[in-house]
């Protein structure tokens, strides 16, 4: 049996080793447009490689599979993360899980990843061919195809894929947000550790580490929430209004911490007692944006002063004007159409022999060693699964 897998990523890679070890007599051959293989896994986490999480802050595949929580479900009862940290620790690699439960390799150099799986092609006899893009899946002679060309346009890939085979539209779904407020992007180089964003109107929420920056806001929780709210961005182009909770926490619990501050501290200048997590200048930025006095003692607040500084502590609003790409790290939101699969092997509805994995799927997930996963997740799913 012959079997053709366009894209030499993560899962077309995986993918390939799989099968060979389960069918050592089918002839695989990894097709890669670029000169190299895994050449997005070189630079995923920073260079350092965050191959996957221990899920154990999960409470629900949809917190971290904004799109593809059901396929992930099956995937992961197929081969879960524990698989993966066993599989590449079985390859020679060890692994340390960090204190936010991503998993990385202990050198962490993301090229050890690459040179196992490059070993790996080698020792079972994977046949690879680089710069050498494929248009059409018609033009491969093979028994079975599998599409593991990541993240694309809608376009590119209506090209590629046979009549039939729907395509959702592709946007962005990992980007920072552009706020063209000078006094907050003054503030560049701020961390605060436990944040809320949303975006007014919507019902998207996210939590964590927030990073402010020269052209607005970055961190864990901007790029949760970008994830999250990929589809609605693109669709307004990119503007809408970012409220921030700095606190992250309810009103209810602001003001609580507001007048009991005030009353421990009611000769002190307000500016002096920033709430624990908040830098003093991140403080007295948010002192401004509630139109309080800088040099205003806690007993001068009033009510209206503590109901504005409340609100500025759980629902800051700012304009948003644009993305900003994260890194090298870019990922897609859309792609093949699950309801156009089968969930169980992930082969075409329409066009069987055609099998898909990976990100070109309409799957997709928070950062965190999350995406990675499904990589490997529904690549072990479509060997499996190969006859």
């Amino acid at each position: 049996m012959r079997i053709a897998i366009i894209g030499g990523g993560a899962a077309g890679c995986f993918c390939a080793i799989g099968l060979k070890r389960r069918l050592p007599d089918a002839e695989v051959t990894v097709y890669e447009a670029g000169p190299k293989l895994l050449s997005k896994v070189a630079v995923t986490g920073g260079g350092r490689c965050n191959l996957t999480n221990s899920f154990r802050d999960v409470h629900r595949l949809g917190e971290v599979y904004p799109r593809g929580e059901q396929l992930m479900r099956r995937a992961l009862a197929a081969f879960s993360h524990e698989d993966t940290m066993r599989w590449f620790e079985a390859e020679g690699v060890r692994l340390t899980i960090q204190e936010d439960q991503c998993v990385f390799p202990v050198s962490q150099d993301a090229m050890q990843i690459v040179r196992t799986l490059e070993r790996c092609l080698r020792d079972v006899g994977v046949r690879v061919r680089l710069n050498t893009p494929v248009e059409r899946v018609e033009d491969l002679d093979a028994d079975r195809i599998v599409v593991t060309t990541g993240g694309s346009s809608r376009e590119k890939l209506e090209r590629l894929l046979p009549a039939g085979v729907e395509v959702t539209p592709c946007v962005p779904s990992l980007f920072t947000l552009k706020i063209p407020d000078e006094a907050l992007r003054a503030l560049m180089g701020t961390v605060v550790e436990q944040a809320s964003l949303a975006l007014a109107g919507t019902r998207f929420r996210a939590a964590g580490t927030l990073l402010l920056t020269d052209w607005g806001v970055s961190g864990p929780a901007t790029l949760r929430l970008s994830s999250y709210a990929a589809r609605h961005l693109a669709e307004n182009g990119y503007t809408g209004t970012l409220l921030i909770g700095w606190l992250d926490a309810p009103e209810a619990a602001a003001r609580e911490w507001i007048a009991a501050t005030a009353a421990a501290n009611p000769r002190k200048q307000a500016s002096g007692t920033p709430p624990a997590g908040l830098t003093a200048r991140l403080w007295r930025h948010l002192l401004g944006r509630a139109g309080l006095r800088e040099d205003l003692r806690w007993a001068e607040l009033g009510s209206k002063g503590a109901a504005r500084l409340a609100a500025t502590l759980t629902a800051d609003a700012y304009p948003v004007a644009g993305r900003a790409r994260f890194k090298e790290e870019f990922v897609t939101c859309g792609g093949v159409a699950l309801s156009g699969v089968n969930l169980n092997t992930l082969e075409s509805k329409t066009r069987p022999g055609l099998f898909f994995a990976g990100e070109v799927l309409d799957l997709d997930a928070v950062t965190g060693g999350f995406n990675l996963q499904a990589a490997w997740s529904t690549a072990a799913l479509v060997a499996a699964a190969m006859k």
